[in-house]
């Protein structure tokens, strides 16, 4: 797998966890899958929002309510004449 080298800063007694816990050739494995699992549930939290936004009866309302004025607004340049 390719791999990118990245510098970043992290609060002192966190750095100072990490470097007790995990052995220093294994730091960059590690953070990488704590970052992969973070990111994965946050997909997963944005995703579940989502798809209770879309159920969600007041949202369809207002969503068919912005449709209709998108709809009802002549857009300035479909019968601009050419020039």
């Amino acid at each position: 797998m390719a791999a990118r080298k990245m510098t970043f800063s992290l609060p002192l007694e966190l750095a100072d966890r990490l470097v007790k816990r995990v052995p220093a050739r294994e730091r960059s494995s590690f953070l990488a899958c704590v970052l992969e699992k973070s990111l994965l549930e946050e997909d997963d939290a944005l995703i579940r929002s989502c798809l209770s936004a879309n159920q969600d009866t007041e949202a369809k309302v207002i969503e068919q309510e912005w449709d209709e004025i998108r709809d009802a607004i002549e857009e300035p340049w479909s019968d601009a004449p050419a020039q």
